[in-house]
């Protein structure tokens, strides 16, 4: 059985996530604060705009590669700014 299905899928919900910053940014607004608690909002939107191109390219098998090294420097990025502002 291929993992194709999972992944798009996967990518799929990561974009939509993304594009819910923009719509319902109060949604994400606590989590975002933890990591940047100053100018929240603006950071909101740039999470959103890049999760919403991480799913995008993970939907693509040309772009997966590129997509999972974005999703752990992402990741690191998030954990580190959380670390940060304790």
């Amino acid at each position: 059985m291929s993992a194709e299905p999972l992944i798009k899928l996967t990518g799929v919900a990561v974009a939509l996530t993304g594009l819910s910053h923009f719509v319902r940014p109060e949604l994400f607004e606590s989590a975002t604060k933890s990591a940047f608690p100053e100018n929240t909002l603006q950071h909101t939107y740039i999470d959103g705009g890049i999760e919403t191109a991480i799913g995008l390219a993970l939907v693509a098998p040309k772009t997966r590669k590129l997509a999972l090294a974005g999703l752990l420097a992402y990741g690191a990025y998030l954990g580190a700014n959380v670390a940060r502002n304790r």
